[in-house]
């Protein structure tokens, strides 16, 4: 790389977040760049090897903004900042005209095709990605969408810096004036009155991991690329920005036999039988609010002294309902592709097979089945709910157990800014010239229940008006 580079705006990681902000200020008139880690044309990233599905809170954001601003409030529990979710409700659909308007194509989900939680108005990056156990995004809409989005960026008269690692950002008097980066084990400084950090979360990065998340970082399989460690988060503190909570993650429940078999990942997931049904531990004992959804209870299979020892445990009913209500359901693809599933004609039989107690599991099957037949399940311990997903019996033989492990796409919590994607200090204050976007920022998603908002539509948003906002200051 040359030395004495200098670009009006420079975005940290080449996903979606950083080509829109990118290509947005190139738009309007700046000369940008995007420095990417990844030396392959087809560099792995979480937002090419994404589904390509745009949602607000598994709403379609063609929605009315007063629903969607809801929906956000609900999910989060009142944890998102409201200028953030305000900026998403407003700029959503703003944004996916923008990639509509840049060649990106949209298709709307079939009935067929959707997964339960999302609703049937939903728009997905197309071609869409076949129903399929296994990683299989080559070709498909992230893809193809992010590709075309470096290649109008090279028409605008950006650039792509490929293998190339930001590793400190240029602060002058408070200002950020750059980013120092190495590429080919050269350091050398690229100035621009605008850096965009852009470079994912920190799932990556074993230390953070295993800091804010998870006792046991090699007992949580990875979900996604794994290339976001953490860089543009630890730039932007060692810069004075604020750093909101890292302590929970997108991600979903998956068969154990992922950690070893790569056809059973990223799906089937195991979450809505966990959430119909029971999530425990080798003691046969409940850990968490099964009613909160997948992504709360991943995060609490992380937390867990053991991580690889929760089961989900749930009956036939269940298996022949939920089991079903996705677009790669479980049943059948978990036996299909290889993965466990323990049946038995009793909760005895079942508890000897998942090498458990067995007067345990009896026991908190009839506590809970009680608790369901009675409405009282917010007394159980721990108190379980129906925010998400309705309890159901386990009841009607035979009964099943999965092995399960949690699945971490990307971390939550981040970089805070304000709703134009300005990095801030403590006190609120902006630092100039440096912004966030994507899952390198934090203030939206995550809290107690870890509400999940949309990573994609979170990258556009912020990705557009981080553009939009340094081309507005020059």
């Amino acid at each position: 790389m040359a030395s004495g580079l200098e670009y009006d705006l420079v975005s940290v990681g080449g996903g979606f977040a950083g080509m829109i902000a990118a290509n947005r200020a190139a738009q309007l008139g700046l000369r940008t760049a995007v420095i990417e880690c990844g030396s392959d044309a087809a560099y792995r990233c979480n937002s090419r090897f994404s589904g390509g599905l745009m949602h607000v809170s598994y709403k379609d954001p063609a929605l009315p903004r007063e629903e969607l601003l809801r929906a956000i409030t609900e999910i989060t529990e009142g944890h998102a900042s409201p200028a953030l979710a305000q900026a998403i409700v407003d700029h959503c659909k703003r944004g996916l005209e923008w990639l509509q308007a840049e060649g990106a194509r949209f298709a709307r989900v079939d009935p067929s095709m959707q997964r339960a939680d999302i609703g049937s108005r939903a728009w997905i990056l197309a071609p869409i990605r076949p129903p399929v156990t296994h990683l299989e995004w080559k070709g498909r809409g992230a893809d193809v969408t992010l590709r075309m989005l470096e290649q109008n960026l090279v028409k605008r008269g950006g650039v792509v810096h490929r293998g190339t690692r930001a590793i400190a950002l240029v602060m002058e008097g408070g200002s950020c004036r750059g980013v120092r980066v190495v590429s080919n084990n050269t350091e050398t400084v690229i100035r621009a009155s605008a850096v965009v950090l852009a470079d994912g979360g920190f799932q990556g990065n074993r230390e953070m991991v295993l800091g804010h998340l998870t006792p046991r970082p090699e007992a949580v399989k990875q979900r996604g690329a794994g290339t976001g460690v953490g860089d543009g988060i630890r730039m932007a503190r060692e810069a004075g920005a604020d750093i909101t909570p890292l302590d929970a993650f997108y991600g979903h429940i998956l068969c154990r036999d992922a950690m070893h078999n790569d056809r059973i990942w990223p799906y089937p997931q195991l979450d809505l039988l966990a959430a119909a049904g029971l999530l425990v531990n080798r003691h046969g004992r409940r850990i968490a609010d099964e009613g909160l959804g997948g992504v709360f209870l991943a995060n609490a299979i992380a937390r867990e002294a053991d991580p690889l020892g929760l089961f989900v445990v749930f009956d036939e009913v269940t298996w022949q309902d939920s089991g079903r209500a996705a677009a790669v359901p479980p049943n059948p693809t978990l036996i299909t592709a290889g993965g466990t599933l323990h049946k038995a004609n009793t909760l005895a039989e079942l508890a000897a097979k998942l090498e458990m107690d067995a007067s345990s599991l009896e026991q908190t099957v009839a506590a809970y089945n009680a608790a369901v037949a009675s409405r009282t399940i917010g007394s159980l311990s721990p108190a379980r709910s129906n925010k998400r997903r309705k309890a159901q019996p386990v009841a009607v033989a035979p009964f099943y157990g999965a092995p399960a492990c949690a699945g971490m796409t990307n971390t939550m919590g981040g970089v805070r800014i304000d709703g134009n994607a300005r990095a801030l200090q403590p006190g609120g204050t902006p630092i100039t010239g440096l912004f966030a976007a994507g899952t390198t920022i934090g203030g939206l998603e995550g809290g107690p229940a870890v509400g999940y908002v949309g990573g994609l539509m979170t990258a556009v948003v912020f990705g557009l008006l981080a553009g939009e906002c340094a081309a507005a200051r020059r």
